[in-house]
């Protein structure tokens, strides 16, 4: 049986609803109970939430630690790429998780891209060498109590222009 082909991310072009509608039944979101309830028409604000069910949940039931790691995965990426355009190439380099408390309930994990964040981050790459920036999440319950902190570090640097050949 031959699976179905799923869209590409850039297939999906610049609409931040179809991007957010696709990320919440795509399975590693969907199975996981992982929503992303906001992703801003800019791509600079983005807000997901994974709930406590029965496929989150790990041996002790509290939620599964691999879930609220990637719950946080895409989007720093994402959301950095799209701002800063296809002159940059955008990668997420190395991850982290601190587990602070144990995730009893739903919890939420919040992202912005600030105007300060895109101008460091060109004014870095500006000579064409690869960035370095660690970017950093609280996965939080509604009262506000930290599950889990994330840290993402992404590679940016400009693209190399084409040389036309001879």
């Amino acid at each position: 049986m031959k699976l179905p082909k799923l869209p590409s991310w850039k297939s999906m072009g610049g609409n931040a609803t179809v991007v957010r509608r696709f990320l919440n039944v795509w399975p590693p979101f969907l199975f996981s109970g992982i929503v992303v309830e906001q992703l801003s028409d800019d791509f600079r604000r983005a807000r997901v939430a994974l709930h406590l069910r029965p496929l989150s949940r790990n041996y002790v039931g509290t939620l599964f630690g691999g879930s609220l790691f990637s719950m946080t995965d895409p989007f720093w990426m994402v959301m950095v790429l799209r701002n800063l355009g296809d002159d940059y190439v955008v990668w997420d380099r190395a991850g982290e998780i601190e587990f602070v408390a144990p995730g009893r309930e739903t919890v939420r994990a919040s992202f912005e891209v600030t105007d300060d964040l895109l101008d460091e981050l060109r004014t870095a790459a500006a000579d064409n060498s690869k960035v370095l920036r660690w970017l950093e999440t609280d996965v939080v319950t509604d009262d506000g109590t930290v599950v889990a902190r994330v840290r993402k570090q992404l590679y940016v640097r400009r693209k190399k222009p084409r040389v036309a050949p001879a």
